[in-house]
């Protein structure tokens, strides 16, 4: 008896389901399959990543080492050479590799500027050991970077170069510009560089005077090693891992994804010391003292003034750049004494403005599209 009901039970609510709900549509049917096949995909990468990972080929734009000096390394990269003003790009120094600006095929800044036809040189600082903790700021901008500047005018053949900065290369290559007339610049950009050092945000909080003994610090480690480097931008943000967590698992059936966040993320962890020295003189005279925004600043006897940069200059900041804020970039418009000069806000932080997927739309364009009727 307790069996018939429940016969009868399932047949009603089987022939009840049935008949209340109708065949699903047909892009229903498709979105369930791509989802499964999604599925499928993520598993497939997954096993791939933990089970036989492979190395990145990164850094793939055919280039050519044009002059070498310590651990500083200058590159000439392949182009049609459309524009005759060579560009000398300056990267960051220390924090980690330039690789970043030459990621993979077809995401890759250094990529692109070559195919409009730009004449494009690299400084690569290099990896710094003990042995360099007695770098200062001072030698990058009065020995380092008018030794490459001669090199690019030698190896072109060119009368002007254009100087693009990014991050602290900004500030770094700023101050050469300001106070190396002699050497001829023709356009000067600034891509996410802090200038006015009294709004950087939570680093400027971290290392203003009151909170951090600078001196102490270098007088006690040498210099900052890898290790410190990565916990203070994994502190400026301590949600990255999480989110970028999520990001690859929503994304890991996506092959193209999972190549470029293979790539992202070997750079991401592959940190570089700083040299003590440079530390101390970049805290100090630009963080706590702000003095080149200020026009106090000295190197190698000349004074640096930003109102001596002439040349038309480029401006560009990110929106979310919690490193340098665009406020604290913007601020180079208003320091120098060029007739010509623009800022442009973009969408993206202060690593997928140049780096991102969001970059090939919004930033390397704006960037080429600036420069290519002024070189």
């Amino acid at each position: 008896m307790g069996q018939e009901r429940l016969a009868d039970i399932v047949e009603r609510f089987t022939n009840g389901f049935g008949a209340a709900v109708p065949p699903a549509a047909p892009e229903t049917i498709k979105q369930w399959q791509d989802e499964l096949d999604r599925g499928v995909r993520r598993l497939r990468n997954l096993h791939a990543m933990v089970a036989n990972p492979v190395e990145p080929r990164t850094g793939q734009t055919p280039r050519e080492e044009i002059y070498k000096k310590n651990k500083s390394r200058l590159y000439r990269y392949a182009s049609s050479r459309r524009y005759r003003t060579p560009l000398l790009f300056v990267p960051n120094l220390g924090i980690s590799r330039p690789y970043i600006f030459d990621l993979l095929p077809n995401g890759s800044f250094i990529e692109h500027m070559t195919r409009e036809g730009f004449d494009f040189y690299l400084l690569d600082w290099g990896v710094f050991g003990p042995e360099d903790n007695g770098l200062t700021v001072e030698e990058c901008v009065t020995k380092i970077l008018p030794r490459m500047a001669r090199k690019v005018l030698e190896s072109s053949g060119a009368l002007e170069m254009t100087v693009l900065g990014y991050c602290m290369g900004a500030p770094v290559s700023a101050c050469f510009v300001a106070s190396h007339p002699e050497l001829p610049v023709k356009n000067y950009i600034n891509m996410a560089g802090p200038i006015d050092f009294s709004k950087v945000g939570l680093f400027g909080l971290w290392l203003g005077k009151e909170h951090f003994n600078v001196d102490r610090f270098v007088d006690t480690l040498g210099a900052v090693p890898a290790e410190l480097v990565r916990a203070g931008f994994k502190l400026i943000k301590p949600t990255m891992d999480l989110s970028t967590s999520l990001n690859l698992w929503w994304n890991l059936w996506n092959d193209t994804y999972v190549e470029g966040f293979q790539a992202l993320n070997k750079w991401a962890n592959e940190y570089v010391a700083f040299p003590g020295e440079f530390f101390r003189q970049w805290v100090r005279d630009f963080y706590q003292d702000n003095k080149l925004y200020r026009g106090e600043l000295v190197m190698g006897g000349r004074p640096v003034r930003l109102s001596n940069i002439t040349c038309p200059v480029f401006v560009v900041g990110a929106r979310e750049d919690y490193i340098a804020p665009p406020d604290c970039v913007r601020a180079l418009v208003g320091a120098v004494g060029s007739r010509e000069k623009e800022y442009v806000e973009l969408p993206g932080g202060h690593i997928s403005l140049i780096a991102g997927r969001g970059a090939a739309l919004h930033c390397w364009p704006k960037v080429s599209g600036w420069l290519a009727p002024r070189s």
